[in-house]
Protein backbone atom coordinates (compact mmCIF):
# COMPACT_ATOMS: atom_id res chain seq x y z
CA UNK A 1 0.00 0.00 0.00
CA UNK A 2 1.49 3.60 -0.94
CA UNK A 3 0.95 6.04 2.10
CA UNK A 4 0.09 9.66 1.05
CA UNK A 5 3.13 11.93 0.83
CA UNK A 6 2.56 15.63 2.64
CA UNK A 7 4.82 18.20 1.47
CA UNK A 8 5.65 20.87 3.70
CA UNK A 9 7.10 24.29 2.68
CA UNK A 10 9.14 26.26 4.81
CA UNK A 11 11.04 24.78 7.95
CA UNK A 12 10.38 27.40 10.29
CA UNK A 13 8.64 26.57 13.78
CA UNK A 14 5.12 26.44 12.11
CA UNK A 15 6.63 23.43 9.39
CA UNK A 16 8.64 21.82 11.40
CA UNK A 17 6.08 21.24 14.10
CA UNK A 18 3.15 20.27 11.84
CA UNK A 19 5.92 17.75 10.07
CA UNK A 20 7.14 16.20 13.29
CA UNK A 21 2.89 15.88 14.41
CA UNK A 22 2.43 14.31 10.89
CA UNK A 23 5.47 11.94 10.88
CA UNK A 24 4.51 11.13 14.67
CA UNK A 25 1.11 9.84 13.30
CA UNK A 26 2.66 7.62 10.31
CA UNK A 27 2.25 9.93 7.75
CA UNK A 28 5.34 10.46 5.03
CA UNK A 29 6.02 13.75 5.27
CA UNK A 30 9.46 15.85 3.12
CA UNK A 31 9.78 19.21 4.57
CA UNK A 32 11.72 21.97 1.97
CA UNK A 33 12.99 25.11 2.31
CA UNK A 34 15.04 27.68 -0.10
CA UNK A 35 16.95 29.00 2.53
CA UNK A 36 20.77 27.23 2.47
CA UNK A 37 20.49 25.86 5.87
CA UNK A 38 19.08 26.91 8.78
CA UNK A 39 18.76 30.74 10.21
CA UNK A 40 21.00 31.81 13.21
CA UNK A 41 19.20 34.74 14.07
CA UNK A 42 17.07 35.10 16.76
CA UNK A 43 13.99 36.40 15.20
CA UNK A 44 10.73 35.42 17.33
CA UNK A 45 11.83 35.73 21.00
CA UNK A 46 8.66 34.77 23.60
CA UNK A 47 7.43 30.85 23.73
CA UNK A 48 4.25 31.49 25.91
CA UNK A 49 3.62 28.42 27.94
CA UNK A 50 0.67 27.37 25.36
CA UNK A 51 3.80 26.80 22.86
CA UNK A 52 5.96 25.35 25.50
CA UNK A 53 2.44 22.66 26.18
CA UNK A 54 2.58 21.93 21.75
CA UNK A 55 6.45 21.55 22.06
CA UNK A 56 6.28 19.29 24.49
CA UNK A 57 3.69 17.02 23.57
CA UNK A 58 5.51 16.96 20.30
CA UNK A 59 8.47 15.80 22.31
CA UNK A 60 10.02 18.64 21.19
CA UNK A 61 10.47 20.70 24.21
CA UNK A 62 14.08 19.14 25.66
CA UNK A 63 16.23 21.85 27.51
CA UNK A 64 14.20 24.97 26.46
CA UNK A 65 13.29 26.05 29.74
CA UNK A 66 16.96 25.85 30.85
CA UNK A 67 17.98 28.01 28.21
CA UNK A 68 15.62 30.71 28.32
CA UNK A 69 15.58 33.99 30.37
CA UNK A 70 13.69 34.00 32.89
CA UNK A 71 11.54 37.12 32.83
CA UNK A 72 10.23 38.60 36.18
CA UNK A 73 8.97 41.67 35.42
CA UNK A 74 8.19 44.46 32.94
CA UNK A 75 9.47 47.83 33.59
CA UNK A 76 7.85 51.14 31.58
CA UNK A 77 9.49 54.08 31.86
CA UNK A 78 7.54 57.59 31.02
CA UNK A 79 9.44 60.47 30.44
CA UNK A 80 12.87 58.56 32.32
CA UNK A 81 10.54 58.08 35.34
CA UNK A 82 9.45 54.00 35.98
CA UNK A 83 5.75 54.26 36.24
CA UNK A 84 4.48 50.46 36.16
CA UNK A 85 5.75 47.46 36.86
CA UNK A 86 4.61 44.30 35.40
CA UNK A 87 4.80 41.15 36.92
CA UNK A 88 4.92 38.24 34.47
CA UNK A 89 5.09 34.71 35.07
CA UNK A 90 3.28 34.50 38.29
CA UNK A 91 1.77 31.05 38.69
CA UNK A 92 -2.07 31.18 38.51
CA UNK A 93 -4.87 28.71 38.62
CA UNK A 94 -4.80 28.19 34.66
CA UNK A 95 -1.18 29.17 34.13
CA UNK A 96 1.49 26.64 35.63
CA UNK A 97 4.54 27.48 33.81
CA UNK A 98 6.53 30.52 32.85
CA UNK A 99 6.74 31.83 29.35
CA UNK A 100 10.13 31.46 27.98
CA UNK A 101 12.59 33.98 26.44
CA UNK A 102 14.78 32.49 23.77
CA UNK A 103 15.62 32.53 20.61
CA UNK A 104 13.58 31.10 17.49
CA UNK A 105 16.74 29.21 16.23
CA UNK A 106 17.17 27.09 19.45
CA UNK A 107 13.20 26.30 19.46
CA UNK A 108 13.83 25.44 15.09
CA UNK A 109 16.77 23.14 16.68
CA UNK A 110 14.78 21.29 19.20
CA UNK A 111 11.88 20.80 16.47
CA UNK A 112 14.65 19.33 13.96
CA UNK A 113 16.04 16.88 16.62
CA UNK A 114 12.64 15.80 17.11
CA UNK A 115 11.76 15.64 13.29
CA UNK A 116 15.31 13.78 12.90
CA UNK A 117 14.30 11.02 15.36
CA UNK A 118 11.66 10.21 12.92
CA UNK A 119 13.68 10.07 10.22
CA UNK A 120 13.01 13.15 8.57
CA UNK A 121 15.72 15.87 7.52
CA UNK A 122 14.94 19.37 6.55
CA UNK A 123 15.35 19.58 2.78
CA UNK A 124 17.62 22.65 2.03
CA UNK A 125 18.02 25.03 -1.11
CA UNK A 126 14.64 23.95 -2.34
CA UNK A 127 12.78 26.49 -3.44
CA UNK A 128 9.66 26.05 -4.46
CA UNK A 129 8.79 27.88 -7.97
CA UNK A 130 5.13 26.87 -9.25
CA UNK A 131 2.26 24.70 -7.74
CA UNK A 132 -0.54 23.21 -9.91
CA UNK A 133 -3.72 22.43 -8.01
CA UNK A 134 -5.54 18.91 -9.28
CA UNK A 135 -8.27 17.13 -7.37
CA UNK A 136 -6.51 13.95 -6.21
CA UNK A 137 -3.17 15.75 -5.77
CA UNK A 138 -0.38 18.82 -5.69
CA UNK A 139 2.13 19.63 -8.98
CA UNK A 140 5.15 21.02 -7.55
CA UNK A 141 7.66 22.75 -9.74
CA UNK A 142 11.40 23.68 -8.97
CA UNK A 143 14.53 24.24 -10.32
CA UNK A 144 15.69 20.86 -11.55
CA UNK A 145 12.16 19.62 -12.27
CA UNK A 146 8.38 18.64 -11.04
CA UNK A 147 7.19 16.69 -8.44
CA UNK A 148 3.81 15.59 -6.84
CA UNK A 149 2.51 15.71 -3.79
CA UNK A 150 -1.26 14.27 -2.14
CA UNK A 151 -1.30 17.22 0.36
CA UNK A 152 1.01 20.53 0.46
CA UNK A 153 1.17 22.94 3.72
CA UNK A 154 2.72 26.14 2.99
CA UNK A 155 4.31 27.43 6.40
CA UNK A 156 6.68 29.60 3.93
CA UNK A 157 6.06 32.66 5.26
CA UNK A 158 4.36 36.40 4.75
CA UNK A 159 5.49 36.41 1.21
CA UNK A 160 4.25 32.82 0.96
CA UNK A 161 4.62 31.65 -2.41
CA UNK A 162 2.04 28.67 -1.84
CA UNK A 163 -0.33 30.98 -0.89
CA UNK A 164 -0.24 32.99 -3.83
CA UNK A 165 -0.28 29.98 -5.85
CA UNK A 166 -3.62 28.56 -4.27
CA UNK A 167 -4.90 32.26 -5.38
CA UNK A 168 -5.52 32.78 -1.23
CA UNK A 169 -6.09 36.85 -0.85
CA UNK A 170 -3.67 38.01 1.95
CA UNK A 171 -5.55 41.48 2.61
CA UNK A 172 -4.38 43.81 5.44
CA UNK A 173 -3.16 47.11 6.81
CA UNK A 174 0.33 48.29 7.67
CA UNK A 175 -0.04 48.93 11.79
CA UNK A 176 3.42 51.08 11.88
CA UNK A 177 5.48 51.94 8.59
CA UNK A 178 8.66 50.90 10.10
CA UNK A 179 10.49 48.72 12.91
CA UNK A 180 13.85 48.65 13.79
CA UNK A 181 15.30 45.36 15.56
CA UNK A 182 19.05 45.00 16.80
CA UNK A 183 20.68 42.28 18.93
CA UNK A 184 23.50 43.52 20.28
CA UNK A 185 26.32 42.97 23.26
CA UNK A 186 25.95 45.65 26.12
CA UNK A 187 26.77 46.18 29.61
CA UNK A 188 23.09 47.85 30.41
CA UNK A 189 22.12 49.16 34.22
CA UNK A 190 18.67 46.96 33.70
CA UNK A 191 18.15 43.81 35.74
CA UNK A 192 18.72 40.56 33.59
CA UNK A 193 15.31 39.35 34.88
CA UNK A 194 13.47 42.71 33.04
CA UNK A 195 12.00 43.66 30.07
CA UNK A 196 12.70 47.24 29.95
CA UNK A 197 10.37 49.79 28.03
CA UNK A 198 10.73 53.58 27.42
CA UNK A 199 8.25 56.12 26.59
CA UNK A 200 8.12 59.63 25.37
CA UNK A 201 6.18 61.53 23.53
CA UNK A 202 5.78 59.26 19.60
CA UNK A 203 9.06 57.91 21.05
CA UNK A 204 9.83 54.40 22.05
CA UNK A 205 12.40 51.94 22.89
CA UNK A 206 12.33 48.35 24.46
CA UNK A 207 14.84 46.37 25.57
CA UNK A 208 14.56 42.30 26.37
CA UNK A 209 17.79 40.18 27.44
CA UNK A 210 18.37 37.18 25.47
CA UNK A 211 20.33 34.22 25.91
CA UNK A 212 24.15 34.55 26.35
CA UNK A 213 26.09 37.01 28.31
CA UNK A 214 25.11 40.72 28.19
CA UNK A 215 23.01 39.59 24.89
CA UNK A 216 20.33 42.09 24.75
CA UNK A 217 17.59 42.97 21.94
CA UNK A 218 16.70 46.63 21.31
CA UNK A 219 13.69 47.42 19.32
CA UNK A 220 12.27 50.57 18.22
CA UNK A 221 9.77 52.37 15.59
CA UNK A 222 12.21 53.96 13.13
CA UNK A 223 11.80 57.73 14.34
CA UNK A 224 10.44 60.04 12.00
CA UNK A 225 12.68 61.49 9.25
CA UNK A 226 14.58 58.23 9.56
CA UNK A 227 16.27 57.30 6.21
CA UNK A 228 14.10 54.69 4.18
CA UNK A 229 17.29 52.72 3.59
CA UNK A 230 19.23 52.28 6.87
CA UNK A 231 22.34 50.35 6.33
CA UNK A 232 23.73 48.25 9.33
CA UNK A 233 25.70 50.71 10.48
CA UNK A 234 23.44 53.61 10.47
CA UNK A 235 20.73 51.99 12.26
CA UNK A 236 22.67 51.09 15.05
CA UNK A 237 23.68 55.27 15.20
CA UNK A 238 19.68 55.44 15.69
CA UNK A 239 18.91 53.03 18.25
CA UNK A 240 22.32 54.31 20.36
CA UNK A 241 21.05 57.81 19.77
CA UNK A 242 17.46 56.44 21.40
CA UNK A 243 19.19 54.75 24.03
CA UNK A 244 20.66 58.12 25.04
CA UNK A 245 17.91 60.21 24.56
CA UNK A 246 15.35 58.21 26.03
CA UNK A 247 17.00 56.05 28.88
CA UNK A 248 19.90 58.01 29.54
CA UNK A 249 22.42 55.59 28.66
CA UNK A 250 25.62 56.46 26.94
CA UNK A 251 26.77 55.15 23.33
CA UNK A 252 29.66 53.09 24.46
CA UNK A 253 27.28 50.91 26.48
CA UNK A 254 26.57 48.90 23.09
CA UNK A 255 29.92 46.93 22.39
CA UNK A 256 29.21 44.58 19.57
CA UNK A 257 26.60 43.93 17.15
CA UNK A 258 25.11 40.55 16.35
CA UNK A 259 22.00 41.01 14.02
CA UNK A 260 19.90 44.11 12.97
CA UNK A 261 17.10 43.91 10.86
CA UNK A 262 14.21 47.03 9.49
CA UNK A 263 10.99 45.57 8.35
CA UNK A 264 7.19 47.20 8.53
CA UNK A 265 4.90 46.13 10.83
CA UNK A 266 1.11 44.84 8.98
CA UNK A 267 -1.93 43.05 9.96
CA UNK A 268 -3.02 40.62 7.63
CA UNK A 269 -5.04 37.59 7.22
CA UNK A 270 -5.47 35.03 4.87
CA UNK A 271 -9.10 34.96 3.76
CA UNK A 272 -8.93 30.79 3.42
CA UNK A 273 -6.56 28.61 5.06
CA UNK A 274 -7.42 26.00 2.38
CA UNK A 275 -7.97 25.52 -0.72
CA UNK A 276 -8.90 21.68 -1.84
CA UNK A 277 -5.14 20.16 -0.96
CA UNK A 278 -3.23 22.87 -0.21
CA UNK A 279 -3.28 24.60 3.53
CA UNK A 280 -1.84 27.01 5.11
CA UNK A 281 -0.15 27.62 8.56
CA UNK A 282 1.37 30.11 10.77
CA UNK A 283 2.80 33.48 8.65
CA UNK A 284 1.11 32.24 5.84
CA UNK A 285 -1.67 32.57 6.88
CA UNK A 286 -1.93 35.46 9.41
CA UNK A 287 0.95 38.31 10.31
CA UNK A 288 0.88 40.36 13.11
CA UNK A 289 2.70 43.32 15.59
CA UNK A 290 5.89 41.63 17.35
CA UNK A 291 4.15 43.00 20.68
CA UNK A 292 3.02 40.37 23.24
CA UNK A 293 4.67 37.50 21.92
CA UNK A 294 1.82 35.66 20.09
CA UNK A 295 3.76 34.98 16.51
CA UNK A 296 5.41 31.96 17.05
CA UNK A 297 3.19 30.40 19.33
CA UNK A 298 -0.01 31.28 17.21
CA UNK A 299 1.64 29.60 14.50
CA UNK A 300 2.73 26.57 16.46
CA UNK A 301 -0.93 26.11 17.65
CA UNK A 302 -1.73 26.14 13.63
CA UNK A 303 0.66 23.65 13.53
CA UNK A 304 -0.88 20.98 16.02
CA UNK A 305 -4.71 21.25 14.93
CA UNK A 306 -3.63 20.79 11.44
CA UNK A 307 -1.49 17.56 11.80
CA UNK A 308 -3.76 15.68 13.60
CA UNK A 309 -6.65 16.59 11.34
CA UNK A 310 -4.32 16.45 8.25
CA UNK A 311 -3.31 13.01 9.27
CA UNK A 312 -6.38 11.27 9.85
CA UNK A 313 -7.55 12.28 6.70
CA UNK A 314 -4.27 11.69 4.95
CA UNK A 315 -4.93 7.77 6.09
CA UNK A 316 -8.04 7.44 5.76
CA UNK A 317 -9.18 7.50 9.21
CA UNK A 318 -11.84 10.50 8.72
CA UNK A 319 -13.30 12.25 6.11
CA UNK A 320 -12.41 14.77 4.13
CA UNK A 321 -14.48 17.24 5.89
CA UNK A 322 -12.65 17.44 9.16
CA UNK A 323 -9.84 19.85 7.28
CA UNK A 324 -12.80 22.35 6.84
CA UNK A 325 -12.20 22.67 10.55
CA UNK A 326 -8.92 23.47 10.88
CA UNK A 327 -9.51 26.97 9.38
CA UNK A 328 -13.31 27.25 11.68
CA UNK A 329 -11.06 27.00 14.65
CA UNK A 330 -7.56 28.63 13.90
CA UNK A 331 -8.70 31.48 11.83
CA UNK A 332 -10.41 33.26 14.50
CA UNK A 333 -7.91 32.73 16.73
CA UNK A 334 -5.77 34.70 14.01
CA UNK A 335 -8.24 37.14 14.15
CA UNK A 336 -8.63 38.36 17.72
CA UNK A 337 -4.49 38.05 17.82
CA UNK A 338 -4.37 40.25 15.24
CA UNK A 339 -6.99 42.88 16.40
CA UNK A 340 -5.30 42.88 20.16
CA UNK A 341 -1.72 43.24 18.96
CA UNK A 342 -2.58 45.95 16.81
CA UNK A 343 -4.38 47.86 19.72
CA UNK A 344 -1.29 47.35 22.00
CA UNK A 345 1.27 48.65 19.36
CA UNK A 346 -1.32 51.67 18.43
CA UNK A 347 -1.30 52.20 22.36
CA UNK A 348 2.00 51.56 23.50
CA UNK A 349 3.70 53.70 20.04
CA UNK A 350 0.49 56.29 20.97
CA UNK A 351 0.55 57.66 17.22
CA UNK A 352 -1.31 61.02 18.44
CA UNK A 353 -1.40 63.49 21.54
CA UNK A 354 -4.73 62.38 22.65
CA UNK A 355 -3.73 58.52 22.31
CA UNK A 356 -0.07 59.47 24.28
CA UNK A 357 -2.09 61.51 26.81
CA UNK A 358 -4.30 58.32 27.72
CA UNK A 359 -1.41 55.78 27.52
CA UNK A 360 0.50 57.83 30.11
CA UNK A 361 -2.13 59.12 32.39
CA UNK A 362 -4.26 55.79 32.23
CA UNK A 363 -3.39 52.65 30.67
CA UNK A 364 0.00 52.47 32.03
CA UNK A 365 -0.46 53.43 35.67
CA UNK A 366 -3.21 50.43 35.49
CA UNK A 367 -0.43 48.21 34.69
CA UNK A 368 0.33 48.12 38.69
CA UNK A 369 -2.48 46.38 39.32
CA UNK A 370 -2.59 42.83 40.68
CA UNK A 371 -6.64 42.11 38.13
CA UNK A 372 -5.06 43.66 35.25
CA UNK A 373 -1.72 41.88 35.64
CA UNK A 374 -3.17 38.90 36.01
CA UNK A 375 -5.70 39.39 33.20
CA UNK A 376 -2.69 40.19 30.57
CA UNK A 377 -0.48 37.53 31.75
CA UNK A 378 -3.19 34.94 31.03
CA UNK A 379 -4.73 36.11 27.80
CA UNK A 380 -1.17 36.28 26.46
CA UNK A 381 -0.22 32.44 27.57
CA UNK A 382 -2.71 31.49 25.07
CA UNK A 383 -4.32 28.98 27.31
CA UNK A 384 -7.54 30.45 27.72
CA UNK A 385 -7.99 29.19 23.72
CA UNK A 386 -11.13 27.41 23.51
CA UNK A 387 -12.98 26.09 20.69
CA UNK A 388 -16.19 26.00 21.98
CA UNK A 389 -17.71 27.58 19.15
CA UNK A 390 -16.11 25.75 16.32
CA UNK A 391 -17.91 23.04 14.60
CA UNK A 392 -15.82 20.12 16.83
CA UNK A 393 -17.53 22.01 19.85
CA UNK A 394 -20.90 23.22 19.05
CA UNK A 395 -23.06 20.75 20.81
CA UNK A 396 -23.13 21.64 24.76
CA UNK A 397 -22.55 18.68 26.83
CA UNK A 398 -25.03 18.10 30.34
CA UNK A 399 -23.99 18.66 33.74
CA UNK A 400 -20.59 20.79 35.02
CA UNK A 401 -17.29 21.04 33.77
CA UNK A 402 -15.73 21.71 30.68
CA UNK A 403 -17.46 21.60 27.17
CA UNK A 404 -16.38 20.28 24.06
CA UNK A 405 -13.57 22.47 22.41
CA UNK A 406 -12.26 23.38 25.58
CA UNK A 407 -8.58 23.18 26.63
CA UNK A 408 -7.66 20.28 29.06
CA UNK A 409 -5.16 20.60 32.04
CA UNK A 410 -2.19 18.75 32.32
CA UNK A 411 -4.24 16.43 34.89
CA UNK A 412 -2.22 13.28 36.92
CA UNK A 413 -3.77 9.75 35.16
CA UNK A 414 -2.68 5.96 35.44
CA UNK A 415 -2.04 3.80 32.43
CA UNK A 416 -3.43 0.38 31.96
CA UNK A 417 -0.80 -1.22 33.49
CA UNK A 418 -0.78 1.01 36.49
CA UNK A 419 2.12 3.53 35.77
CA UNK A 420 1.66 6.76 36.63
CA UNK A 421 1.51 9.35 33.72
CA UNK A 422 0.55 12.99 32.74
CA UNK A 423 -2.50 13.39 30.19
CA UNK A 424 -0.45 15.74 28.06
CA UNK A 425 2.74 13.41 27.95
CA UNK A 426 0.00 10.81 26.19
CA UNK A 427 -1.27 12.63 23.38
CA UNK A 428 0.37 14.25 20.52
CA UNK A 429 -0.25 12.13 17.85
CA UNK A 430 -2.63 9.80 19.70
CA UNK A 431 -5.98 10.81 21.46
CA UNK A 432 -6.88 9.66 24.89
CA UNK A 433 -9.54 8.42 27.26
CA UNK A 434 -9.98 9.23 30.59
CA UNK A 435 -11.78 6.84 32.51
CA UNK A 436 -12.86 5.83 36.27
CA UNK A 437 -12.87 2.37 38.04
CA UNK A 438 -16.64 2.30 37.24
CA UNK A 439 -16.34 3.09 33.61
CA UNK A 440 -15.97 -0.50 31.50
CA UNK A 441 -14.39 -1.02 28.41
CA UNK A 442 -17.78 -0.49 26.53
CA UNK A 443 -16.24 3.11 26.29
CA UNK A 444 -12.58 1.92 25.01
CA UNK A 445 -13.92 -0.38 22.18
CA UNK A 446 -16.05 2.16 20.81
CA UNK A 447 -12.70 4.99 20.69
CA UNK A 448 -10.46 1.86 19.61
CA UNK A 449 -13.29 1.26 16.90
CA UNK A 450 -13.23 4.75 15.19
CA UNK A 451 -9.92 5.55 16.16
CA UNK A 452 -7.32 2.84 16.02
CA UNK A 453 -5.36 0.66 18.15
CA UNK A 454 -3.67 3.75 19.80
CA UNK A 455 -5.89 5.45 21.52
CA UNK A 456 -3.66 5.95 25.17
CA UNK A 457 -6.76 4.64 27.73
CA UNK A 458 -6.31 6.31 31.72
CA UNK A 459 -7.45 6.20 34.43
CA UNK A 460 -8.29 9.51 36.52
CA UNK A 461 -9.33 10.01 39.93
CA UNK A 462 -12.73 12.04 39.72
CA UNK A 463 -14.68 11.47 37.36
CA UNK A 464 -17.72 9.70 38.79
CA UNK A 465 -19.03 7.53 36.23
CA UNK A 466 -18.18 9.27 33.15
CA UNK A 467 -15.41 8.80 30.68
CA UNK A 468 -13.58 11.69 28.56
CA UNK A 469 -12.40 12.19 24.83
CA UNK A 470 -9.45 14.11 24.45
CA UNK A 471 -8.22 15.39 21.37
CA UNK A 472 -4.33 15.08 20.29
CA UNK A 473 -4.13 18.59 20.90
CA UNK A 474 -5.48 18.65 24.91
CA UNK A 475 -8.65 20.23 23.89
CA UNK A 476 -11.86 18.16 24.99
CA UNK A 477 -13.79 16.29 22.30
CA UNK A 478 -16.70 14.34 24.52
CA UNK A 479 -17.45 13.56 27.99
CA UNK A 480 -20.60 11.60 28.96
CA UNK A 481 -21.90 8.14 30.43
CA UNK A 482 -23.56 6.82 27.23
CA UNK A 483 -20.55 4.73 25.26
CA UNK A 484 -23.39 4.84 22.47
CA UNK A 485 -22.98 8.84 22.70
CA UNK A 486 -19.49 8.79 22.39
CA UNK A 487 -19.48 6.68 19.13
CA UNK A 488 -22.15 9.35 18.08
CA UNK A 489 -19.85 11.99 18.51
CA UNK A 490 -17.12 10.22 16.84
CA UNK A 491 -19.02 9.62 13.69
CA UNK A 492 -19.62 13.32 13.40
CA UNK A 493 -16.14 14.60 13.65
CA UNK A 494 -14.58 11.79 11.56
CA UNK A 495 -17.31 11.05 9.10
CA UNK A 496 -17.25 8.20 6.91
CA UNK A 497 -14.25 7.32 7.34
CA UNK A 498 -13.94 6.64 10.69
CA UNK A 499 -14.03 3.02 11.41
CA UNK A 500 -11.05 1.03 11.56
Amino acid sequence: MAFPMVVVVGAGPTGLAVACGLSAAGVPVRVLDKAAGPAVTSRALGLQPRGAEVLGRLGALGDLPELSVPIAQVVTYVDGEPMARLRVGQPTKLVTRPGLLMSQAEVEARLRRCLAGLGVEVEWDRELLDVRRGVDGVGLRFADGEERADWLVGCDGAHSRVRKAAGIDFPGVPVIERFLLADVKARLPVPRDTVSVWLRGDRMIGVFPLPGEDVWRLMAPAPAGAAEDLTPHALMEVLREMLLREAGLPRHTVRDVLWTSAFRIHRRLASAYRQGRILLAGDAAHIHSPFGGQGMNTGLGDAENLAWKLALVAMGGANDALLDTYETERRPIAREVLESTSAMTRMVVGQTPWARALRDQVFVPLLNRALVQRLIWEKSSQLKITYRRGPLGARALSGPGPQAGDRLPDLACVRQEGTPTRLHRELGPHWALLISADTAGEHEAVARRHLGPGVAVLSVAGLRHQAILVRPDAHLAWRGTSPAALGETLTRILGSGSTH
